[in-house]
């Protein structure tokens, strides 16, 4: 399973205090950094942003999922966060967002990169995956649906 080894309870946020989506980035990316110091939080900033003026990363209703490739970074590690409130995302919907699953990958890794997206890509379309999340109370809580989700999916 790939999705166990990129995301941690030590990675998740379940209350953003983020309204939009600089904010966001910067408040996510503490939580990668937590998990994985080494990596450059400027390079990954602008890394982000730069991505992000491409095309929005607010890809289905509620849902982000800003990433990029970096130097700085090992493999792929990712935060997850959810946003009782919504945060204005300027996504393709124009609905605000409340779950974002944010990725830091190693530039010379693209294809980890994809296996990662495409992996969270099948858990996110499990019909109800975001319902359950937001029933979590705990980062443990959400892992471990992620974890189970991951799993059904493949199955």
């Amino acid at each position: 399973m790939v999705l166990q080894q990129v995301f941690s309870p030590k990675s998740i946020i379940l209350d953003l205090q983020s309204t939009e989506k600089d904010e966001l980035f910067e408040e996510m990316l503490e939580a990668v950094v937590a998990v994985q110091p080494d990596i450059d939080r400027s390079e990954a900033l602008h890394a982000l942003r730069e991505r992000e003026s491409k095309m929005s990363t607010g890809i289905m209703h509620s849902v982000a999922v800003p990433h990029c490739c970096i130097d700085t970074a090992q493999g792929v590690v990712g935060a997850i966060g959810i946003s009782r409130a919504g945060i204005d995302y300027a996504s393709l919907d124009g609905a605000p967002v409340h779950y974002v699953f944010m990725l830091v990958g190693n530039a010379g890794d693209n294809a980890q990169h994809l296996k990662v997206l495409k992996s969270l890509a099948s858990v996110l379309q499990q019909p109800h995956f975001i319902e359950d999340l937001l029933q979590k109370k705990s980062a443990v809580d959400v892992y471990a649906l992620l974890c189970e989700c991951e799993g059904s999916a493949l199955n």
